[in-house]
């Protein structure tokens, strides 16, 4: 990345524009101190303390190489949506059944193995910003340099990056909109399985999840999700916690003849952009089989 020096760099130094300026974590910054071609000014090679220039050009050599890149996403055989794209981030529709991240089982057909062949002609590594279970579709956030990972991450710690969800439960909440607030902790069981727990309890973690309920008919609900807290299954133990379990949720509540899947869905997703600051707003659409249980329980949204 080259960066032309103006009025706003100039007699600063390159430390202080990489840390305050470009956001830089102090790992990346080690990484480009340490590097031979890591930070070069006007083609030379140079420190940190370098006092800039106007009219200098900054290099920094913040590009994935190709020793970086995992020899265990290979690009696979088909694509997926794209929500959002440019150099920083790219935002993809997952489709339900289709894993974020290979795993056992799964090693050519989740969101990393489509975006390797998407970015086929260049060294690519998966960066996801967010990860979705297996059967809960919507949008999927990624990073496409090492700066917007760390941008993204430490706007998700922040909690600037809001996503919101829609579910359509069996049972209805007992108030019209609220606050799911408990304590979760892996089943000691179960790699998979969580569970609600007591605040001391060993491993507890809180789970805070805003909820509306957006239509309700004859014990179904459509809700809107919103997680204040980002723990495994949250959504799906804290309503199956409420007596209202997500439909077709086989491992919170029961499976459903309409539905091979729990519908659940990250239908919106707004986050600052890691460059510029600007907030992008995207929503991604709700699939076929979620909308025809909502047809199907006379919901609307």
């Amino acid at each position: 990345m080259e960066i032309l020096i103006d009025n706003n760099y100039e007699g600063r130094l390159i430390r202080e524009v990489l840390k305050k300026d470009l956001g830089y974590s102090v790992n990346l910054i080690k990484k480009l101190k340490f590097s031979p071609d890591g930070i070069k000014v006007n083609g030379s090679w140079v420190t940190v303390r370098y006092e800039l220039k106007k009219g200098d050009v900054l290099f920094l050599d913040i590009e994935d190489k190709q020793e970086e890149v995992s020899p265990y996403i290979i690009p696979g055989d088909f694509d997926v949506e794209i929500l959002y794209e440019d150099d920083c981030v790219t935002a993809v529709n997952k489709p339900p059944n289709m894993p974020t991240h290979p795993s056992h089982g799964h090693r050519m057909d989740t969101v990393a193995n489509a975006l390797a062949r998407r970015y086929s002609g260049r060294p690519y590594v998966f960066r996801p910003v967010n990860r979705l279970d297996r059967d809960t579709s919507g949008c999927v956030l990624t990073a496409n340099t090492k700066d917007a990972a760390y941008k993204m991450y430490s706007s998700m710690v922040r909690g600037h990056i809001r996503k919101t969800y829609l579910a359509v439960t069996d049972g209805i909440p007992s108030s019209p909109s609220g606050e799911l607030r408990s304590y979760m902790r892996r089943h000691e069981e179960s790699i998979i399985v969580r569970e609600e727990c007591g605040k001391d309890d060993e491993g507890a973690k809180h789970a805070v999840t805003e909820y509306e309920i957006l239509s309700a008919r004859e014990g179904h609900g459509l809700l809107l999700l919103r997680p204040l807290t980002g723990r495994t299954h949250q959504l799906r133990v804290q309503l199956a916690g409420i007596g209202c379990p997500i439909h077709g949720d086989s491992l919170y509540g029961s499976p459903s003849e309409y539905i091979g899947r729990h519908a659940l869905h990250s239908w919106k997703t707004v986050f600052p952009h890691p460059r510029t600051g600007e907030t992008i707003d995207l929503c991604a659409p709700v699939p076929d089989d979620i909308c025809r249980i909502i047809e199907l329980f006379e919901l609307d949204y």
